[in-house]
């Protein structure tokens, strides 16, 4: 398995993983599935500032990472929200793992102090749910720090979300300059 930063032609591999969570899955809140198109766009515009990266296996694209930021005020620039997709087939052989701790080493590159992941969660056991998400964080390092209840409606139900956090550098001082992603000497 390889682990590269993502190009805007891989748009229909990654999309063909995505597509069954939005709609099979409240994992995303995501309602409509993206154009081919409008998925390029969205990679060409991350990988601006920050990185997107994916796995391969044989020549597949099997899972892939980003982050994006976490709020838009500068204050928040050292911090970014994580996001991971993993094909189903795939699931439980460490590549989530291998992708977080690639995508961390590029965050930490870029002086990104702190990780964060939205986490969809429900009350009850939920078919649309697969359960797995917080656990998989807390192996990566996450831990949680808090929620929402029943704040994302979809497949006619509520659901709400968890936060986890990761510190990614030590913050016992001013933070090192931002670099965006398209910036970094990779």
């Amino acid at each position: 398995m390889e682990i590269r930063i993502a190009a805007p032609s891989d748009a229909p591999a990654i999309l063909a993983i995505y597509k069954p969570f939005i709609e099979n899955t409240a994992i995303t809140f995501e309602l409509d599935v993206p154009t081919s198109d409008e998925f390029r766009a969205r990679i060409e515009n991350t990988l601006k500032t920050y990185p997107y990266i994916v796995a391969v296996d044989n020549g597949a694209i099997c899972g892939y990472a980003y982050a994006s930021a976490f709020r838009s005020r500068k204050a928040y620039i050292h911090t970014a929200e994580t996001s991971i997709y993993v094909r189903p087939d795939y699931q439980g052989r460490g590549i989530g793992l291998a992708l977080y701790a690639e995508l961390e080493k590029y965050l930490r590159m870029q002086s990104v102090n702190m990780a964060y992941a939205c986490i969809t969660s429900s009350e009850i056991p939920d078919e649309q749910l697969p359960e797995g998400s917080v656990a998989f964080h807390e192996k990566a390092g996450y831990r949680y720090v808090g929620g929402f209840t029943k704040c994302g409606y979809k497949f006619d139900k509520w659901y709400g979300i968890v936060w986890m956090e990761k510190e990614l550098l030590p913050r016992d001082g001013a933070p090192g300059e931002f670099v965006p992603f398209k910036e970094l000497n990779i």
